[in-house]
């Protein structure tokens, strides 16, 4: 038997060589003499998030904008846009054929001469130099005109024409009262030709009719005659590009009457104005005139048509043939092509 302490010496001896062993790889070779650094296992990912669940309850739309083109005192679109017109294709086998309409219920103007007699083309007299001026300028452009001043006749035959242009017409220049009903009649054709796309061409003293008729101040694009000053020269200037307003030049001496008007037109596009620096006097009391801006030509969508209008037209050498009048030929060519773009034979009242 072996004594005690060489029992524990060899139990000593037997520790220090396994730890030796397992230091050295385990005893089996490759003895490099390094300790392996364990390396700890790469973190489960983390758990994913729970679904948010979808909700697919239908939502309420978008607000529009609103749509000013909607005009809720006169109870039409009208404007600039283009969806205020109704593009029905009503006038496309129309001639390229207008009606001029003259009649008066009130004051006349010297230019429109004696009145004519009743019915379609009624022989013109030798003072009815507007009339006139309008058939021979439209003529030369092509454009086949005619002519009445019986109310009857524009009622029953405005849907011939590509458009109709009331030459100074005043005053209740659409009401009949030589029959015992329908007094309304004429009032009613404007309005539904308006409606199935027509043109409208208003010159002068169309400013100074149908005033107890608010449709019509609207298709004036809310505007009426209320007064002006002495018949003068003045520079017209052309404020915006357009195919009535093409070819013309910036600024040319004119001579008129030059309309101050209440209500002042809105929503339009306005075409040319009056340098009111050139005016003098500027306007006749009571009315203090327009003075920072005077219109004189603009245009407009009205219900489902066209409407082209114009306060300028008073003197007889502005219609006349070669006049030396101040500015006719410039004028006279506006007025040409203002009724072009209102027949739709060129784009109307163009935007930028």
């Amino acid at each position: 038997m072996k004594p005690a302490h060489s029992l524990t010496l060899g139990l000593v001896s037997s520790a220090a060589l396994a730890l030796v062993l397992t230091a050295c790889g385990g005893g089996s070779g490759g003895g490099g003499g390094f300790v392996p650094i364990a390396v700890a296992p790469p973190p489960p990912p983390p758990a994913a998030a729970p679904e948010e669940p979808v909700d697919d309850r239908p939502t309420d739309p978008v607000a529009e904008a609103p749509d000013n083109s909607f005009d809720t005192y006169y109870n039409v679109c009208r404007g600039t846009d283009p969806k205020c017109y109704n593009d029905w294709g009503a006038f496309a086998t129309t001639p390229d054929r207008v009606l001029i309409y003259s009649r008066t219920a009130g004051p006349r103007h010297a230019n429109l001469g004696t009145p004519m007699g009743p019915g379609l083309n009624p022989v013109m007299n030798p003072d009815n130099v507007m009339q006139a001026g309008l058939v021979r300028m439209l003529k030369d452009a092509a454009i086949a005109a005619d002519w009445t001043e019986d109310v009857a006749v524009l009622g029953s035959r405005i849907n011939n024409y590509k458009a109709v242009i009331f030459a100074s017409s005043n005053r209740d220049t659409l009401w009949n009262g030589a029959v015992t009903t329908s007094n309304d009649a004429a009032r009613t054709a404007l309005r539904n030709y308006m409606r199935r796309g027509g043109g409208f061409v208003g010159l002068h003293n169309a400013f100074g009719a149908e005033y107890n008729w608010p449709y019509y101040e609207g298709l004036l694009g809310n505007a009426n005659f209320y007064n002006h000053g002495p018949n003068r020269s003045g520079d017209v200037e052309i404020i915006a590009d357009d195919p009535s307003t093409v070819d013309l030049p910036k600024r040319f001496t004119f001579q008129d009457e030059w309309y101050n008007l209440a209500p002042f037109p809105t929503n339009v596009k306005f075409l040319a104005k009056v340098d009111t620096s050139t005016l003098k006097p500027l306007t006749s009391p009571p009315h203090p005139g327009h003075a920072d801006f005077h219109p004189v030509a603009w245009c407009q969508y009205y219900d489902g048509g066209r409407a082209w209008l114009s306060t300028l037209g008073h003197n007889d050498h502005s219609f006349s043939a070669s006049s030396t009048g101040p500015g006719a030929d410039q004028f006279q060519k506006l007025v040409v092509q203002g009724v072009k773009s209102a027949m739709g034979l060129t784009p109307f009242c163009t935007t930028p």
